[in-house]
């Protein structure tokens, strides 16, 4: 067993909520040992039955909520509305990948030959190590977890080491539901002991991974030498467009939920906003006075609309953008500044005049800042908000139809939405991004499904002789 510990702290407040096991090698490799094993029985449980239990788990995730939301405030920061959409996105996720227990479609189709039958299955892989983020302490274990396991395999999990207690309540929760202790197994730790030894392990032949681009590639290298699957989830740098016939009440909206909710702290964060000439005045007057009018408190508060970001690090971090931004030549237009008091708070942060090659522009800060870029043209817009490595989400307001359509075309993202901010994903269409923002898997959606199976194709000849099928068939 891990022989020191480590402590999950409240952000709002700095207190100590837990204590956890700083695992290393070798508990990595117990769990993946028990895992393993467990592989041997759960591939061969019916699809049916292992959906059930993800059904159960659903159930079992709804009666929790209020308990699991709660937790959620104290140990991740986020505000109660945000926290019981995290566990909500956790069920969703439940519901939907327990359907796939009756469907894990396949294919068939016909033989050039007479006499032969050909299908496609899909085929669990084994034992599946998931990594996951902070900032959806509850629904990004389920994005992984669920299908992981409705294909058939056993997983062991590696949570963030600022959120320990929500990740062990999941896990709880999934035993709760029927679903055999070993097939799931958790270590607690920091990336660089657990996490490396858990990438690095030869049973372990998938790795799916959410969190910085910089991790990401220290992953991918990890995981080269035994030609691991590896499904990433990385960075974004996601802008919303503001043409000028757009409204500019809703497109405010969208830019406050999505810049500042979460404290800024999602991958898919708009920490840029383009906006016509023409409404740029306006916006900005629209936006300074929204952000500015932001509650700022405990996060268990029904009235808090911004909590804390997760640790003094993120803060230090987020305070340097600040600086950046304002060395480059930005308008800092309001925030901009640390929170006096206990707790790890900054206040919602607004850049005006900024250029797209800055690089309060170019880089992810994720916290609560957002940098307003005038562009002349939608023609314009567009290759300002392709100008950034990554390439997660999108989003453009406006009332014309072909800008509207031209911008599903040309953004290169991997999720654009019209009318509305950059985040809200529903967990049935494929989640994930192009360019730097992953590697080309997707999570959610039947597409979820590709990163934890392999495809099978098998041949049936009832033909009674030996056929050699091109060779026969010319």
């Amino acid at each position: 067993m891990a022989a020191t510990t480590f402590d999950s702290l409240n952000p709002a407040t700095g207190e100590v909520i837990e204590s956890f096991p700083r695992s290393g090698a070798e508990d990595v490799d117990r769990a993946v040992a028990t895992a393993r094993a467990a592989w041997e029985e759960w591939r061969l449980v019916p699809a049916p039955e292992r959906g059930n239990i993800l059904f159960r788990f659903a159930e079992l995730l709804r009666s929790e909520k209020p308990a699991l939301s709660d937790l959620m405030t104290r140990e991740m920061g986020k505000v109660k509305a945000e926290a019981g959409g995290d566990v909500q996105e956790a069920i969703d996720m439940s519901y939907y990948m327990g359907g796939e227990g009756r469907r894990l479609f396949g294919h068939t189709t016909p033989s050039e030959l007479r006499d032969k039958f050909m299908m496609s299955v899909r085929m669990p892989v084994g034992v599946v190590g998931a990594i996951t983020p902070w900032n959806f302490p509850i629904a990004i274990p389920a994005w992984k977890l669920c299908p992981a396991l409705v294909c058939g395999n056993t997983v062991v999990l590696k949570p963030a080491e600022d959120t320990p207690l929500l990740a062990q309540r999941f896990v709880e929760l999934l035993h709760e539901a029927g679903l055999p202790e070993a097939v799931v197994q958790i270590v607690h730790g920091f990336g660089e002991e657990a996490g490396e030894a858990l990438v690095r392990h030869p049973d372990v032949p998938v790795i799916t991974f959410t969190g910085s681009r910089e991790t990401g590639v220290l992953v991918t290298k990890a995981a080269a030498d035994q030609l691991k699957h590896v499904h990433l989830e990385l960075g974004g740098k996601n802008a919303i467009i503001v043409m000028d016939d757009a409204d500019l009440d809703l497109a405010v909206d969208g830019i406050v939920w999505s810049a500042f909710g979460t404290a800024g702290q999602r991958c898919t964060a708009a920490s840029r906003v383009i906006v016509h000439r023409k409404a740029y005045d306006e916006l900005q007057r629209k936006l300074v006075v929204r952000a500015e009018r932001m509650i700022i408190g405990a996060p268990w508060e029904d009235a808090t609309e911004i909590g804390p970001v997760i640790n003094k690090a993120a803060v230090e971090k987020i305070h340097s953008y600040t600086e950046i931004g304002k060395s480059e030549g930005a308008k800092l237009l309001t925030g901009g500044e640390r929170v006096d008091g206990a707790g790890f708070y900054y206040r919602p942060t607004v850049f005006a005049d900024v250029e797209p090659q800055m690089r309060i522009a170019q880089e992810e800060i994720f916290g609560p800042t957002t940098a307003l870029i005038p562009v002349d043209s939608f023609e314009d817009a567009v290759r300002a908000a392709n100008s950034v490595a990554y390439g997660l989400s999108s989003s453009i307001f406006t009332r014309d139809v072909n800008k509207a359509f031209a911008a599903m075309r040309d953004l290169q993202t991997g999720i654009t939405y019209v009318n509305a901010g950059t985040t809200g994903a529903e967990v049935h269409l494929p989640f994930g991004g192009m360019k730097q923002t992953g590697n080309g898997h997707r999570e959610a959606g039947q597409a979820a499904l590709d990163v934890f199976t392999e495809w099978k194709s098998v041949y049936v000849d009832y033909s009674g002789k030996l056929q050699r099928a091109q060779i026969d068939n010319q």
